[in-house]
């Protein structure tokens, strides 16, 4: 992969930790007790040290979703405390944890699915480490699946975000495929302060892949990742 990466000429700004069958039925691994919290520990040092040799110091680590048997309360301390293991690991590097939210529509048993759920967790790790590298990933294709205002979530959480990741709803397309306004939402962003990376998490269509990037002006794909 780190081969695979340098050989695009490509530059990796955000890296999963373990979050068991993203594709399948998993949303995460950290909050869920016994071997898939070992996972995610485990994987931990792994993923730091292969982000730090490309240059990567942003992880994504993915919450989990509730599991019967066991009480929502003690999933969240473990949560807190894989967390909070975490962001002391990356904190090695320089780097920083992202808090993502989800959507209920299609994660329906995961707990974070608004962003002040994800906020409030951002903070409780900042709480707990001391170290305030606790950040927001803020996916508005998400948020625009919750019923969120995204203005307002814009307004109010730009400052405590470190990445935002963009589709289009309905369709999870490209920007353009649904109804979302990303001119706005983009230079709202900008004129908030935000001046990271915008992710681009949205099915591509059938066409060729270079078909994704029509929506966006040639000059600024050298600038953008996917």
């Amino acid at each position: 992969l780190r081969a695979a990466l340098t050989d695009a000429g490509t530059q990796l700004v955000g890296l999963n930790f373990y979050a068991g069958q993203l594709p399948g039925p998993d949303r995460g691994a950290l909050s869920i007790p016994g071997e898939e919290s070992e996972k995610f520990r485990a994987n931990v040092p792994v993923a730091i040290e292969f982000a730090r040799s490309l240059g990567c110091t942003t992880f994504n680590a993915l919450y989990g979703n509730r599991v019967e048997g066991v009480a929502a309360a003690e999933q969240d301390a473990l949560a807190l405390a894989n967390l909070t293991f975490a962001a002391r690991a990356v904190a090695e590097v320089g780097g920083t944890l992202l808090i993502e939210a989800l959507n209920a529509p299609e994660s329906p048993k995961c707990p974070i699915v608004s962003a002040p759920k994800a906020i409030e967790i951002v903070d409780a790790v900042n709480a707990a480490t001391g170290l305030d590298n606790a950040r927001f990933l803020m996916d508005l294709y998400h948020l625009s699946m919750n019923g969120e205002d995204l203005e307002e979530v814009i307004d109010r959480y730009a400052a405590k975000t470190a990445h935002v990741q963009i589709a289009d709803n309905p369709g999870r397309g490209a920007p353009g495929t649904g109804e979302l306004d990303f001119d706005g939402l983009l230079d709202r962003l900008k004129k908030a302060g935000y001046d990271g990376w915008i992710g681009l998490e949205y099915k591509p269509g059938d066409g060729p892949s270079a078909g994704a990037f029509a929506w966006l002006p040639a000059p600024l794909r050298a600038a953008t990742t996917s």
